[in-house]
């Protein structure tokens, strides 16, 4: 029985392949072209300003999803790396000139050596006593930060100071710079999950996410694993507080390390499907934009965003507790049988494939979540 576990480890890459051959092939790449043009084709700021945190949450959610999504440990405490990562670009930035192209690589770094410290102590926890502890080390980083007034400003935060158009300083009037750059970072998250996804170490980490005592039975370094995806994991979303600092050119502690950071990066990736590649994408995509829409039609209610996170969560647990990507591939499996039908492949047996296929599609997503 726990020789079967490896087996099913490459299952999110493999279970996206029905879906994704039963679209045109032109389809993929005309999506990424309308959505590099996006912000060419209208002069609104306020959209793009919604695209642009599309894609910065885009991002962090494909973050946390290495070691929330393909290794299994719900992170709540993301909010700290991504907070290191502001801070020492910035400071970096403000008090030495470095520009933050170099800055944000020693935030990287930083925050990979916080996320090794805080792993030695909290990743032998599992479930839900491993959440908190990470909530509770982003709470401690962030009382040391309010009590840094000399360093980091305390609660006040610091500023970035502002070059207006400096591309070589991370900074530009315009909104279209910001937007291609998110483009960017979005591009490099999905190239290290699939990296990742399609290696031996991702392999281990879908193992000891799917059973630890099995994978320790079978060899697999459980710890050594899960220190080296929180490693990337941290590293990669202090890049992303790297984006947002110079962006929106003020930091301060509530706004990064707050718990609702960390809770927001972790929903967007569980609604779309986390442990997959495009799930974060998919959840980012859904989620930002319904927020805006919540919060025009609510009137600027205060909370009508988490009220709109909490609904999405509920019914994604209710009705499908592996995310938008179990739909998709779902509607894909549909679809194929669908064509195969009309192509005269099948007749009645095209229908009976149309149940085996969403079957062993759910069976797929089940074992991948488990």
């Amino acid at each position: 029985m726990m020789a079967a576990k490896p087996a099913s480890i490459p299952a999110p890459i493999s279970g996206a392949a029905p879906a994704a051959r039963s679209l045109p092939g032109w389809l993929w790449p005309a999506v990424i072209l309308l959505l590099a043009l996006a912000p060419l084709t209208t002069g609104n700021q306020y959209l793009l300003s919604v695209a642009v945190g599309t894609l910065m949450y885009a991002y962090l959610a494909l973050s946390w999803n290495v070691l929330g999504g393909i290794a299994g440990q719900l992170s709540l405490g993301h909010a700290a790396y991504f907070g290191i990562g502001a801070y020492a670009s910035t400071w970096l930035f403000v008090k030495l000139g470095i520009t933050p192209w170099l800055g944000m690589w020693a935030g990287a770094a930083l925050a990979a050596v916080a996320a090794l410290v805080v792993g030695f102590s909290c990743l032998r926890l599992r479930g839900a006593y491993f959440a908190l502890a990470t909530i509770a080390s982003s709470m401690v980083l962030k009382t040391m930060v309010d009590n840094a007034d000399v360093l980091l400003g305390g609660p006040r935060g610091m500023e970035v100071t502002l070059l207006r158009d400096a591309p070589l300083y991370f900074q530009h009037t315009r909104k279209e710079f910001y937007y291609v750059i998110g483009l960017v970072f979005v591009g490099f998250g999905l190239w290290i999950n699939r990296a990742i996804l399609k290696s031996r170490f991702g392999y281990y980490l879908a193992a000891l996410r799917n059973d630890q005592e099995a994978a320790l039975a079978l060899g697999v370094r459980t710890t050594r694993c899960k220190l080296q995806a929180a490693a990337i994991s941290a590293a990669m979303t202090a890049l992303g507080g790297t984006f947002y600092a110079q962006f929106v050119l003020y930091i301060s502690p509530d706004k990064m390390f707050g718990a609702h950071l960390s809770v927001v990066i972790a929903v967007v990736c569980i609604i779309g499907g986390r442990g997959t590649l495009w799930g974060p994408v998919v959840g980012a995509l859904l989620l930002l934009p319904g927020e805006e829409i919540a919060r025009t039609v609510s009137g600027g209610l205060v909370g009508a965003d988490m009220m709109l996170y909490g609904l999405l969560l509920m019914i994604v647990i209710r009705y499908e507790p592996y995310g938008m990507m179990a739909i998709f591939r779902r509607w894909g499996a549909w679809l194929q049988a669908w064509r195969a039908r009309r192509r005269g492949l099948g007749g009645a047996g095209a229908a009976g494939s149309t149940a085996s296929a969403a079957s062993a599609a759910s069976a797929t997503l089940a074992k991948d979540a488990q």
